[in-house]
């Protein structure tokens, strides 16, 4: 039952990368508002606005299936799962730290609390050994 319920934590996690891939290639807005990932603060000396977003998308989707994969190889019992997922995120949290725009306010418009998902990800898998199927 675990196994079941961390695969479909890892799979959603994953599909939540596509709701801000669709914030970044202006599909909509996930609020009103919201310019994220315009004003990155690593990528905007070197980028403009339009490059970043295409970044931010592609970078999104990689995510994404990363996850995916990941969730997947849990499903179907699969050893490779545990080096998916961990990959996954820290990818992850590496794009939304770089698609951050530099500011200590509304950060979970940032992709914040994607990046709090990632380390306790990341703390279960690496620190506690969790879960072990």
């Amino acid at each position: 039952m675990i196994r079941i319920l961390f695969g479909i934590f890892i799979v959603l996690h994953g599909l939540v990368h596509l709701l801000y891939f669709g914030q970044s290639a202006r599909y909509f807005e996930l609020q009103p508002g919201l310019v994220w990932p315009d004003g990155a603060w690593v990528l905007s000396g070197y980028l403009g606005a339009e490059n970043i977003r295409k970044l931010a998308s592609i970078l999104l989707v990689g995510a994404a299936l990363i996850f995916l994969v990941g969730g997947v190889g849990v499903f179907i019992k699969q050893g490779w799962w545990r080096f998916i997922v961990i990959f996954g995120a820290i990818f992850s949290t590496v794009s939304y730290f770089l698609l951050w725009n530099g500011k200590f306010e509304r950060l979970a418009d940032n992709g914040w609390v994607g990046i709090l998902i990632n380390l306790v990800v990341l703390a279960a898998l690496l620190l506690f050994k969790w879960p072990t199927f």
